[in-house]
């Protein structure tokens, strides 16, 4: 004869897991249905709690997070880059995902991406961001670059340096982390927002990144932060051409004509820099070369 406590199990087991694989489904059909009406309002899901999804997952956390994660990359997939497009449901969906699996660092490292990109390339939301990376290091302590993810989160996207030098710092005291975090921490210190230290940032992301759509975001910004720097350079020998000649260049070749600079100046895509009237200078509305906002520099570290 069962046991009263196995029937029980087993009529959780054939009502609890029907209903998960139901409600699953019924997100993926919404998800379906939604993905041409990225702006749409109503947007809901049947189970929004990790710990609801857990008691009636019946020890298969991990296979349900994985499906959670996919339905994630999916959603955020389907409305990146569209206009207006509105992320509702990202951030319960990650919440699931991890709530389920607290160790699937994918989750939280990409995850955090989706979330901090500003619209219409993500949901806008930093903070949310910082809150999943925060999760994911106290459920893998050892994990390092889930440090370097939280340092970039608060350097790069709110210009909270104190707290992305702390992250880079903690990141550096964990095992097999690199060198590279303690100098990290050290940099944004002492040159926090500068040029030099984003170029550092996001030079590192290059070189450490495995997956080849983070290298090539990482490449657009370097190149970027290069066009930035021109620009700063551009901009103070068009001040030095308006002195000898009493107005600024109407264009890079004026730069060249006057001995001031060696070839026509160009951006790193080829495309000469145009100048404004104001003796500004900018990219060319042809380059695809794509300049970062601009943040604002910390104040000099005491001695």
């Amino acid at each position: 004869m069962s046991h009263p406590g196995q029937t029980r199990l087993l009529w959780i087991a054939a009502i609890g897991v029907p209903l998960l694989f139901v409600a699953i489904a019924t997100l993926q059909r919404k998800m379906d249905d939604t993905t041409l009406a990225h702006t749409s309002d109503d947007e809901e899901l049947m189970l929004t709690s990790g710990s609801a999804v857990r008691n009636i997952s019946l020890g298969y956390d991990s296979l349900v997070a994985d499906i959670y994660w996919t339905r994630s990359v999916q959603y955020y997939g389907s409305r990146a880059g569209v206009p207006e497009a509105k992320f509702d449901l990202l951030w319960p969906l990650l919440d699931i995902t991890t709530a389920l699996d607290s160790k699937l660092t994918i989750a939280y490292r990409f995850g955090a991406i989706f979330l901090s990109e500003p619209p219409p390339a993500g949901a806008g939301r930093p903070d949310l961001a910082i809150e999943l990376v925060k999760r994911g290091i106290a459920a893998n302590p050892d994990n390092w670059y889930l440090n370097g993810d939280l340092g970039f989160l608060y350097y790069w996207r709110i210009g909270d340096y104190p707290s992305a030098a702390a992250a880079y710092l903690q990141g550096s005291k964990k095992p097999n982390a690199p060198p590279w975090l303690g100098m990290m921490a050290a940099r944004i210190l002492e040159k926090g927002g500068s040029l030099e230290t984003s170029r550092m940032i996001w030079s590192q992301i290059y070189e450490s990144a495995q997956d080849k759509t983070v290298r090539e975001k990482a490449k657009e910004m370097l190149l970027g932060l290069r066009a930035q720097e021109d620009e700063q350079q551009l901009d103070g020998i068009a001040e030095i051409y308006k002195k000898r000649f009493g107005h600024f260049p109407a264009s890079a070749s004026d730069l060249q004509d006057a001995g001031l600079v060696r070839g026509v100046p160009a951006d790193p895509a080829g495309y000469p820099y145009v100048f404004g009237s104001n003796g500004e200078s900018s990219l060319d509305p042809r380059s695809p070369v794509v300049i970062p906002p601009k943040i604002n520099p910390a104040p000099a570290a005491s001695k």
